[in-house]
């Protein structure tokens, strides 16, 4: 048997030869930068103009704010995501060895950045993940056809079709290394179905089970997979003469001829024979094809019994298809109560999907691999990590940090969730230098690990920058005027904490989504 996977289970950066060196440099390197962690979750931009001294003299060293004032705000991000740093080692090493610490007499083009703020780059840097990618197969050949992606935007589109090819390859490197094939992907939280219905489409054709916890959401995928033509379109039949008959003498409340529950019945028992024999009246699928079955159901673990033994064969997705296009839902729901022999002869080998995995759903997601003896593998795209609860309690050693306590905070640190943040054991025994068990991120630093600021342009940086100076800029606005009160914080190297009440600093206010035009001016914000 051939044996799938890469020398590196991980894009590592070349400064490491294998995954363990890389995540005890991680874990040591999280847990020992006080910048680091004063930066990912131990300041907020609420806090910018309403504390004094201000955060940023605070923060940052004084050759770094110096330095930036020289510079451009998208120089800066280049600096810190792109730029080739190895070509101001020298520049700013003989910088520093004749003392110019500070860079506001030097021509601009002609200054280098602080050697600190380059070994800080240079650190987290090293630990990234790398983020190239290489579309799989021909992308031209294997592009949405338009019945399909309708609904999706184009950044929709994007993500779907690169991800369905994804899925597609890897489902084959499966079947080829195991000699099995994926019989079913399980889609969770799969919203308007956009994945699913791409992946049970051609060129793919997957047996996909699409996992949804809101009704309105599968009702509203269903539509579209009628315009994908994955689904029949809901037929009403009626006699026309009786129909007629039945208008006009609405007033004298008629109703339309019923089949009796016994006529229902015998339909059904009928259907169901010609079922286990294999010969469905409306098949949706022909040999080869691919079917998309619902299931509502909330996922709060990663155990999926109640969803496996909902899942049903191309037989029985052709009764209820059958069901929905005859119009007769008294039908529909007998099936779903009968037990179909067939069922039980596939042997389910299922991997479980989604794109855009909110929370704790990545967690599910992972764990029903170790929890399911049929699901044979996962491909997760994740997303909101600031909606992930958190797993351990409170620090006992206060982590660097120049935030007041306030109740988010406390809450979210206290909820001690096992589905929570860290998810993996290793975090959560990890013992640090200052002796503190345990990998913690609050829900500021998870908010921070959701942005991708490699992939913002001019406008993209310009437009989030304005949102987050216009927001600080308010809260100063509600200090001035008592609606909040100054936040206070008893130490700012973070060694005494224990305020803890919501009078403690400046309580959050949610301002909510905006149209663009009110970011305008801010007088109009």
């Amino acid at each position: 048997m051939t044996t799938m996977g890469s020398e590196k289970p991980l894009p590592l950066s070349d400064a490491f030869t294998s995954a363990e060196d890389y995540v005890n440099s991680l874990l040591d390197f999280a847990t020992s930068s006080e910048l680091l962690q004063t930066l990912c979750g131990g300041v907020h931009i609420l806090d910018f103009f309403t504390r004094s001294p201000n955060l940023y003299s605070v923060v940052l060293p004084q050759a770094w704010r110096e330095w930036f004032k020289t510079q451009d705000i998208m120089e800066i991000l280049e600096l810190l995501m792109q730029k080739d740093l190895s070509q101001f080692e020298v520049s700013a090493l003989s910088q520093y060895e004749r003392g110019e610490e500070y860079v506001e007499d030097l021509p601009r083009e002609k200054s280098s950045p602080p050697p600190g703020l380059l070994q800080y780059i240079r650190d987290v840097r090293m630990h990234l993940l790398k983020r190239d990618f290489t579309a799989a197969g021909d992308s031209s050949s294997q592009a949405l056809a338009r019945h399909v992606a309708v609904g999706m935007n184009l950044k929709k589109i994007h993500e779907v079709s690169h991800f369905a090819r994804y899925i597609d390859k890897l489902t084959a490197n499966i079947a080829d290394s195991q000699h099995q094939r994926i019989t079913h992907l399980l889609d969770f939280g799969s919203g308007q179905n956009y994945l699913g219905r791409a992946l049970a489409s051609q060129p793919y054709d997957k047996h996909v089970v699409a996992i949804e916890s809101r009704p309105h959401n599968i009702e509203g995928a269903k539509f579209y997979d009628v315009t994908a033509k994955l689904a029949v379109k809901k037929q009403i039949l009626r006699n026309k003469k009786e129909y007629r008959a039945e208008m006009e003498a609405a007033n004298k409340k008629t109703s339309f001829k019923r089949k009796t529950a016994l006529q229902i019945h015998d339909d059904a028992d009928k259907l169901l024979a010609q079922i286990e024999s294999g010969r469905a009246i409306v098949q949706p699928s022909v040999e080869g094809q691919g079917s998309i079955q619902y299931v509502e159901h909330r996922i709060e673990d990663g155990k999926l019994e109640s969803v496996i033994n909902r899942i049903v064969p191309n037989f029985d997705t052709a009764a209820k298809a059958y069901a929905n296009s005859v119009g007769t839902p008294q039908l529909d729901s007998l099936l779903k109560e009968k037990s179909l022999a067939a069922d039980r002869d596939i042997e389910l080998r299922l991997m479980v999907i989604s794109l855009h995995s909110c929370g704790n759903l990545v967690h599910h997601g992972i764990r029903s691999l170790l929890q399911n003896p049929s699901v044979q593998a996962v491909a997760l795209v994740g997303c909101c990590y600031n909606l992930m609860t958190e797993r351990l309690g409170p620090p006992s050693y206060k982590l660097p940090t120049l935030r007041p306590n306030h109740p988010r905070l406390v809450e979210t640190s206290t909820a001690c969730d096992p589905h929570g943040f860290p998810m993996s054991n290793r975090l959560c025994t990890y013992r640090s230098s200052n002796k503190e068990e345990g990998i913690r991120l609050n829900i500021t630093a998870r908010m921070m690990a959701v942005q991708a600021p490699q992939n913002w342009g001019e406008k993209d940086s310009e437009a989030f920058f304005k949102r987050h100076f216009f927001r600080a800029l308010l809260q100063r606005i509600f200090l001035d005027y008592g609606i909040v009160d100054a936040p206070r914080v008893d130490d700012d190297n973070g060694s005494d904490q224990e305020n803890t009440t919501g009078s403690s600093g400046t309580q959050p206010i949610i301002i909510g989504s905006l149209r663009k035009s009110c970011y305008e001016s801010f007088t109009s914000y």
